[in-house]
């Protein structure tokens, strides 16, 4: 995720205050393979993924402003609240889905079947 509206133009800004803007020359993304990786490495990895999406809303706008529109009431926390219990529950569902789709055969893999089994613990 970028801070930028350009998917190769992003910006930062480092402890001493200075800016710099950073363009990436190619789309040469990797991957990680979850598949095969312990829980140590696992946990870094979703550390990894939890700073980046927090650095990306953190670029999304103004707390103070979005503070002060929302005002004082709860209402848009209870609907946050009620929108991410019912997301989660989709995702389940979905995980569910998928994991029998694998199982009959409806949806093929290049997986091979001791790391799928592991995958779908």
């Amino acid at each position: 995720m970028q801070s930028a509206s350009d998917i190769f133009l992003g910006w930062s800004r480092r402890p001493a205050g200075r800016d710099f803007y950073v363009r990436q020359l190619r789309d040469m993304k990797v991957s990680a393979d979850v598949e095969i990786q312990p829980p140590k490495v696992m946990r870094a990895y979703a550390m990894m993924c939890g700073l980046v999406l927090a650095r990306a809303h953190d670029k999304a706008g103004d707390a103070a402003m979005i503070a002060g529109y929302l005002g004082s009431s709860d209402q848009f926390d209870k609907a946050i609240g009620d929108y991410a219990i019912a997301y989660a529950d989709q995702v389940e569902r979905d995980y569910k889905t998928f994991v029998k789709a694998v199982r009959n055969g409806r949806l093929k893999t290049d997986v091979s079947p001791s790391r799928l089994a592991t995958a779908l613990r």
